[in-house]
Protein backbone atom coordinates (compact mmCIF):
# COMPACT_ATOMS: atom_id res chain seq x y z
CA UNK A 1 0.00 0.00 0.00
CA UNK A 2 1.15 3.49 -1.28
CA UNK A 3 3.32 5.68 1.94
CA UNK A 4 1.20 9.38 1.42
CA UNK A 5 2.39 11.07 4.63
CA UNK A 6 4.68 9.56 7.40
CA UNK A 7 6.37 11.37 10.55
CA UNK A 8 9.67 9.75 11.66
CA UNK A 9 10.82 10.18 15.28
CA UNK A 10 8.95 14.01 15.37
CA UNK A 11 10.03 16.96 17.88
CA UNK A 12 8.03 19.86 17.90
CA UNK A 13 8.77 23.00 20.41
CA UNK A 14 7.82 26.33 21.15
CA UNK A 15 10.40 28.91 22.13
CA UNK A 16 12.56 26.11 22.61
CA UNK A 17 10.10 24.22 24.93
CA UNK A 18 8.94 20.50 23.01
CA UNK A 19 5.63 19.98 23.49
CA UNK A 20 5.44 16.32 20.73
CA UNK A 21 8.01 13.90 21.37
CA UNK A 22 9.41 11.03 19.00
CA UNK A 23 5.94 10.98 17.55
CA UNK A 24 5.93 8.47 14.80
CA UNK A 25 3.44 6.96 12.52
CA UNK A 26 3.16 6.64 8.17
CA UNK A 27 -0.51 7.27 6.68
CA UNK A 28 -0.98 4.90 3.79
CA UNK A 29 -3.43 5.32 0.64
CA UNK A 30 -7.07 5.57 1.56
CA UNK A 31 -6.65 5.14 5.19
CA UNK A 32 -8.44 6.93 7.76
CA UNK A 33 -6.23 7.86 11.15
CA UNK A 34 -7.79 8.49 14.40
CA UNK A 35 -5.28 11.07 16.87
CA UNK A 36 -7.12 10.46 20.46
CA UNK A 37 -6.11 12.35 23.49
CA UNK A 38 -6.84 15.08 25.90
CA UNK A 39 -7.19 18.53 25.16
CA UNK A 40 -3.12 19.95 25.08
CA UNK A 41 -1.50 16.50 24.57
CA UNK A 42 -0.37 17.68 21.00
CA UNK A 43 -3.02 16.78 18.69
CA UNK A 44 -3.49 20.04 16.77
CA UNK A 45 -0.05 20.87 16.97
CA UNK A 46 0.91 17.30 14.78
CA UNK A 47 -1.37 18.47 12.03
CA UNK A 48 -0.18 22.10 12.09
CA UNK A 49 3.34 21.09 11.93
CA UNK A 50 2.57 19.25 8.58
CA UNK A 51 0.82 22.54 6.36
CA UNK A 52 3.53 25.03 8.05
CA UNK A 53 1.17 26.56 10.39
CA UNK A 54 3.23 26.32 14.19
CA UNK A 55 3.91 30.14 13.56
CA UNK A 56 6.80 32.10 14.14
CA UNK A 57 7.32 30.73 17.54
CA UNK A 58 6.71 27.01 16.80
CA UNK A 59 8.91 24.35 14.74
CA UNK A 60 9.93 21.22 13.91
CA UNK A 61 13.54 20.64 15.82
CA UNK A 62 13.69 16.54 15.14
CA UNK A 63 12.80 13.95 12.83
CA UNK A 64 11.25 14.14 9.38
CA UNK A 65 7.75 14.38 8.41
CA UNK A 66 7.69 13.19 4.75
CA UNK A 67 4.64 13.93 2.05
CA UNK A 68 4.72 12.04 -1.08
CA UNK A 69 9.10 11.60 -0.93
CA UNK A 70 9.07 15.68 0.38
CA UNK A 71 10.47 16.43 3.70
CA UNK A 72 8.14 19.39 4.50
CA UNK A 73 9.93 20.66 7.20
CA UNK A 74 12.83 21.46 4.73
CA UNK A 75 10.44 22.84 1.91
CA UNK A 76 10.68 26.74 0.92
CA UNK A 77 7.35 28.31 0.96
CA UNK A 78 6.86 28.02 -2.58
CA UNK A 79 6.77 24.65 -2.21
CA UNK A 80 4.92 24.40 0.98
CA UNK A 81 2.26 26.39 -0.29
CA UNK A 82 1.97 24.04 -3.50
CA UNK A 83 0.83 21.15 -1.59
CA UNK A 84 -1.14 22.61 0.92
CA UNK A 85 -4.31 22.81 -0.17
CA UNK A 86 -4.16 20.54 -3.48
CA UNK A 87 -1.96 17.75 -1.48
CA UNK A 88 -2.96 18.02 1.93
CA UNK A 89 -6.36 19.65 2.35
CA UNK A 90 -6.74 20.63 6.35
CA UNK A 91 -10.30 21.26 8.03
CA UNK A 92 -10.03 23.17 10.95
CA UNK A 93 -11.62 23.04 14.30
CA UNK A 94 -13.29 26.84 13.99
CA UNK A 95 -13.57 27.08 10.32
CA UNK A 96 -14.74 30.70 10.65
CA UNK A 97 -11.62 31.66 11.82
CA UNK A 98 -10.03 30.27 8.35
CA UNK A 99 -12.37 32.97 6.28
CA UNK A 100 -11.54 36.14 5.37
CA UNK A 101 -14.55 38.54 6.81
CA UNK A 102 -14.21 40.97 3.89
CA UNK A 103 -15.34 38.28 0.96
CA UNK A 104 -17.97 36.35 0.16
CA UNK A 105 -17.81 32.76 0.01
CA UNK A 106 -18.31 32.07 -3.83
CA UNK A 107 -15.21 34.15 -4.11
CA UNK A 108 -12.82 32.53 -1.38
CA UNK A 109 -13.86 29.44 -2.82
CA UNK A 110 -12.90 30.16 -6.73
CA UNK A 111 -9.79 31.86 -5.50
CA UNK A 112 -8.80 28.50 -3.82
CA UNK A 113 -9.71 26.02 -6.23
CA UNK A 114 -7.79 28.91 -8.95
CA UNK A 115 -4.53 28.43 -7.27
CA UNK A 116 -3.82 25.33 -8.05
CA UNK A 117 -6.05 24.13 -11.42
CA UNK A 118 -7.66 26.16 -14.45
CA UNK A 119 -11.63 26.41 -13.42
CA UNK A 120 -13.68 29.17 -14.35
CA UNK A 121 -16.22 30.34 -11.84
CA UNK A 122 -19.15 28.32 -13.42
CA UNK A 123 -17.67 25.45 -12.99
CA UNK A 124 -16.30 26.32 -9.33
CA UNK A 125 -20.08 27.14 -8.19
CA UNK A 126 -21.59 24.08 -9.78
CA UNK A 127 -18.91 22.49 -7.62
CA UNK A 128 -19.12 23.54 -4.38
CA UNK A 129 -22.93 23.58 -4.91
CA UNK A 130 -22.85 20.07 -5.43
CA UNK A 131 -21.27 19.77 -2.44
CA UNK A 132 -22.95 22.16 0.14
CA UNK A 133 -26.26 20.10 -0.88
CA UNK A 134 -24.53 16.51 0.32
CA UNK A 135 -23.13 18.50 3.98
CA UNK A 136 -26.32 20.07 4.49
CA UNK A 137 -26.27 23.13 3.19
CA UNK A 138 -29.19 23.65 1.01
CA UNK A 139 -29.09 27.12 0.85
CA UNK A 140 -26.42 27.09 -1.84
CA UNK A 141 -27.01 29.72 -3.84
CA UNK A 142 -27.50 31.85 -0.67
CA UNK A 143 -24.50 30.99 0.94
CA UNK A 144 -22.47 31.78 -2.21
CA UNK A 145 -22.96 35.16 -2.17
CA UNK A 146 -22.94 35.39 1.47
CA UNK A 147 -19.98 36.91 3.66
CA UNK A 148 -18.97 34.74 6.45
CA UNK A 149 -20.25 37.09 9.36
CA UNK A 150 -24.22 36.43 7.56
CA UNK A 151 -23.59 32.57 8.10
CA UNK A 152 -23.83 30.18 11.53
CA UNK A 153 -21.05 29.03 12.93
CA UNK A 154 -22.03 25.70 12.38
CA UNK A 155 -22.68 26.44 8.26
CA UNK A 156 -19.39 28.22 8.68
CA UNK A 157 -18.02 24.89 9.53
CA UNK A 158 -19.61 23.07 6.77
CA UNK A 159 -18.26 25.59 4.59
CA UNK A 160 -14.47 24.90 5.72
CA UNK A 161 -15.15 21.02 5.20
CA UNK A 162 -16.16 22.01 1.60
CA UNK A 163 -13.07 23.87 0.90
CA UNK A 164 -11.00 21.65 2.18
CA UNK A 165 -12.84 18.30 0.14
CA UNK A 166 -13.74 20.29 -3.21
CA UNK A 167 -9.99 20.26 -4.55
CA UNK A 168 -9.78 16.47 -3.48
CA UNK A 169 -6.61 16.16 -2.10
CA UNK A 170 -4.81 13.00 -1.43
CA UNK A 171 -4.34 13.77 2.25
CA UNK A 172 -6.73 15.30 4.05
CA UNK A 173 -6.73 16.69 7.69
CA UNK A 174 -8.93 16.96 9.63
CA UNK A 175 -9.40 19.11 13.26
CA UNK A 176 -12.16 17.40 15.19
CA UNK A 177 -14.28 18.58 12.14
CA UNK A 178 -17.24 17.71 13.61
CA UNK A 179 -17.50 19.46 16.89
CA UNK A 180 -19.94 22.34 15.88
CA UNK A 181 -22.52 20.67 14.33
CA UNK A 182 -25.21 18.99 16.29
CA UNK A 183 -25.45 15.44 15.60
CA UNK A 184 -28.00 15.03 12.33
CA UNK A 185 -25.11 17.03 10.22
CA UNK A 186 -22.03 15.47 12.32
CA UNK A 187 -23.76 12.37 9.98
CA UNK A 188 -24.40 13.83 7.24
CA UNK A 189 -20.48 15.01 6.84
CA UNK A 190 -18.37 11.63 8.10
CA UNK A 191 -20.64 9.81 5.31
CA UNK A 192 -19.12 12.05 2.91
CA UNK A 193 -15.89 12.15 4.43
CA UNK A 194 -16.21 8.32 3.75
CA UNK A 195 -17.65 8.73 0.67
CA UNK A 196 -14.82 11.04 -0.48
CA UNK A 197 -12.29 7.98 0.95
CA UNK A 198 -13.99 5.49 -1.06
CA UNK A 199 -14.09 7.24 -4.66
CA UNK A 200 -11.01 8.89 -4.75
CA UNK A 201 -8.58 7.12 -1.95
CA UNK A 202 -7.93 9.92 0.15
CA UNK A 203 -6.43 9.22 3.43
CA UNK A 204 -7.23 11.09 6.38
CA UNK A 205 -5.72 12.06 9.98
CA UNK A 206 -8.59 12.71 12.27
CA UNK A 207 -8.28 14.20 15.40
CA UNK A 208 -11.50 14.82 17.95
CA UNK A 209 -12.81 13.41 21.35
CA UNK A 210 -15.61 11.89 19.90
CA UNK A 211 -14.86 8.23 20.15
CA UNK A 212 -18.05 7.56 18.38
CA UNK A 213 -16.51 9.34 15.57
CA UNK A 214 -13.37 7.37 15.15
CA UNK A 215 -14.86 4.03 15.50
CA UNK A 216 -16.98 4.88 12.69
CA UNK A 217 -14.18 6.33 11.04
CA UNK A 218 -11.03 5.38 11.57
CA UNK A 219 -8.51 2.28 10.37
CA UNK A 220 -5.98 2.96 12.96
CA UNK A 221 -5.76 5.16 15.94
CA UNK A 222 -2.69 6.79 17.49
CA UNK A 223 -3.34 7.74 21.44
CA UNK A 224 -1.84 11.03 22.95
CA UNK A 225 -0.35 11.97 25.85
CA UNK A 226 1.32 14.87 26.69
CA UNK A 227 3.17 14.77 23.52
CA UNK A 228 4.16 11.38 23.64
CA UNK A 229 2.38 8.40 21.62
CA UNK A 230 0.82 6.13 24.45
CA UNK A 231 -0.77 3.37 21.43
CA UNK A 232 -0.45 2.96 18.69
CA UNK A 233 -1.94 0.11 15.94
CA UNK A 234 -5.34 -1.22 14.05
CA UNK A 235 -8.74 0.94 15.47
CA UNK A 236 -10.51 -2.17 16.50
CA UNK A 237 -7.54 -3.74 18.70
CA UNK A 238 -6.82 0.06 20.41
CA UNK A 239 -10.26 0.83 20.81
CA UNK A 240 -11.47 -2.46 22.20
CA UNK A 241 -8.52 -4.07 23.93
CA UNK A 242 -6.38 -1.36 24.55
CA UNK A 243 -2.71 -2.25 26.37
CA UNK A 244 -1.78 0.77 27.66
CA UNK A 245 -3.76 2.06 30.63
CA UNK A 246 -4.01 5.65 29.68
CA UNK A 247 -5.72 4.45 26.90
CA UNK A 248 -7.89 2.48 29.29
CA UNK A 249 -8.97 5.35 31.30
CA UNK A 250 -9.46 7.15 28.09
CA UNK A 251 -12.23 5.12 26.96
CA UNK A 252 -13.73 4.35 30.48
CA UNK A 253 -14.35 8.58 30.47
CA UNK A 254 -16.85 7.70 27.66
CA UNK A 255 -20.23 8.65 28.93
CA UNK A 256 -22.56 5.66 27.95
CA UNK A 257 -26.35 5.62 27.87
CA UNK A 258 -27.69 2.74 30.28
CA UNK A 259 -31.10 0.80 28.47
CA UNK A 260 -33.97 -0.89 30.68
Amino acid sequence: MEELLSYSHVDVAFRENTVVHDVSFTLHAGEILGIVGESGSGKSTLLKAAMGLLGKDGMVTRGDIFFQGKDIPDLKKKELRAICGAGIGMIFQDAGASLSPIRTIGAQIQESIAAHRKITKTEAKNKALQLFEKIGLEDGERIWKSYPFELSGGMKQRVGIALAMLLEPPVLLADEPTSALDVAVQKQVVKEMRKLRETFGTAMILVTHDIGVVSAMADTVLVLKDGCVEEYGAAEQVLKEPHQEYTKNLLAAVPKLKRK
